[in-house]
């Protein structure tokens, strides 16, 4: 017996070792392989391995997944020149449908954006461009698309443009020199925002507007919004785009800070300690809570389809009230109009601030709460929602009588002309755009301390200090230079 399990060991041995040394020999088989085709790559070159696995794809994709001649080329090519993006594609849903990076790239000659510039294609029947527009994406999701363009996401960059407000804010900052306006705006708004993309000498784009990570991008093909804000080239993962991480990039901050918030509430403690157990890659429908993940996420809420919900990338559809503006309304608006005017007129507009569900801000709440029944009861769920619409609704109070005392003051003439110099703008600034919308969204998200002390606290404090001035300027009938105010509480 155990003279013949030795005898068994041993073949098993022989088979491992034989095994490993083929497999071996495919390998440095392919590796040379590689270097004869690729005569800039050699054994020693870094990018080798890169080579090694974008060659491997290639002769899979080229062969069972219909890539075409001319997208193997651009594998082949841009393994050597950009091997970390070919490695992103490679793992990507795209990459094993047989999407490549011609299908995205390539476009029409007439295309504003189409170029010969990459040595590969020059002088051959194909364009291509840097930048991919949502009517590339339209052309196999149109629905995404669609619903993308009804939101507030798509309002984005356009509405920069067109709110004269945002572009006084940009010129201060900018100290009045004009060469700079641009970095102020590409390396900050404009990377959330999103930018107007302006196309250059040789069909390139211009310094000023391009590259733009920002969600409302507009592209010279007329095309708004940029699906790789959320969903990051070149993987364009479907899991990534559900985790928090995602939205963080641009919903954080003194502002608005909503991973802040979602962080440090239950549900986002949650994540912290199971988020990866669960599983992200499920279908859009078939993310389910309580089999996928036990906690929500951004996407969970505002997007996926969760209890009979269908999917949406209109994440206006499941919201009741407006939280980032002045004073907070009921989305009454329907859909967004900003995109679509664009497209139609060419014209850049404020868009549609209480945009939201069609049928109503009731039917959005009613979705909201469809979404946290598949976790809690409804008692649970609608009486905290009915404790935030109230924190909510005396936020609007504090609101109304800052707006009340700035009106006042503007009537007669007592505002500085500057009005980044005048500390009753200021604190009125601080009030609305950052202390409340902390209190407005802590109420709504589950954030206890962004609702409290990091806002309506600190939303009173400045309301006194506004009162404060107000009646300093109304007693004297002029403006003390000297006064204090707008520096915003715990900023």
């Amino acid at each position: 017996m155990k003279k013949t399990l030795v005898i068994v060991g041993v073949i098993f041995l022989l088979v491992i070792v034989g095994s490993a040394s083929w497999f071996l020999s495919r390998a440095n088989k392919a590796q040379n392989q590689i270097v004869a085709e690729n005569p800039t790559v050699s054994q020693n070159n870094s990018n080798l391995r890169y080579a090694n696995i974008a060659y491997s794809e290639k002769i899979t994709l080229s062969k069972g997944k219909g890539v075409t001649k001319e997208a193997a080329s651009c594998i082949e090519c841009h393994s050597q020149k950009t091997p970390a993006i070919v490695q992103d594609w490679s793992k990507s849903s795209m990459a094993h449908a047989g999407v490549s990076c011609i299908d995205c790239h390539g476009v029409s000659k007439d295309n504003p954006m189409a170029n010969q510039n990459c040595p590969g294609v020059k002088g051959t029947n194909i364009y291509v461009s840097k930048m991919v527009s949502p009517k590339t994406c339209a052309k196999c999701h149109p629905n995404e698309v669609k619903e993308f363009e009804e939101s507030g996401h798509a309002r984005a960059a356009i509405h920069i443009v067109a709110l004269k407000p945002d572009q006084a804010l940009l010129a201060h900052e900018d100290m009045g020199m004009p060469q700079y306006k641009d970095a102020v705006l590409l390396t900050g708004c404009a990377q959330c925002h999103g930018s107007i993309i302006k196309m250059g000498p040789n069909h390139e784009p211009t310094q000023g507007t391009w590259p733009s990570h920002g969600i409302g991008t507009v592209y010279p093909d007329g095309g708004v919004g940029n699906c790789a804000a959320c969903h990051f080239n070149h993987q364009f993962s479907i899991a990534q785009a559900r985790k928090p991480s995602s939205c963080a990039t641009c919903h954080l901050g003194p502002d608005h800070p909503d991973i802040e918030v979602y962080d440090n509430s239950v549900h986002g403690a949650l994540f912290a300690a199971h988020g990866d157990k669960w599983h992200w890659d499920s279908p859009p429908g078939a993310w389910i809570p309580g089999v996928d993940y036990n906690a929500p996420t951004c996407a969970t809420c505002h997007m996926s389809g969760v209890n009979g919900l269908q999917p949406t990338h209109n994440i206006d559809m499941r919201l009741k009230w407006n939280l980032w503006a002045p004073i907070s309304k009921e989305r009454t608006g329907g859909y967004e109009t900003a995109a679509f005017t664009y497209m139609k007129t060419g014209k850049f507009t404020a868009g549609n601030p209480l945009a939201g569900n069609p049928q109503g801000p009731q039917e959005a709440r009613k979705q909201m709460l469809q979404v946290c029944a598949s976790c809690h009861t409804q008692s649970f769920a609608n009486n905290y929602l009915a404790m935030a619409d109230k924190q909510i609704e005396l936020y609007n109070k504090y609101a109304h009588a800052a707006s009340e005392m700035i009106n006042t003051l503007e009537k007669k003439h007592l505002m500085m002309k500057d009005p980044w110099a005048d500390p009753a703008f200021r604190t009125y600034y601080y009030m609305w755009h950052h202390e409340g919308r902390r209190m407005r969204q802590g109420a709504a998200m589950e954030g206890p301390d962004y609702s409290h002390w990091h806002g309506v606290f600190q939303l009173q404090q400045s309301l006194r200090i506004l009162q404060a001035i107000y009646n300093q300027r109304m007693k004297d009938g002029k403006i003390d230079p000297n006064q204090i105010g707008g520096v915003g509480m715990g900023e």
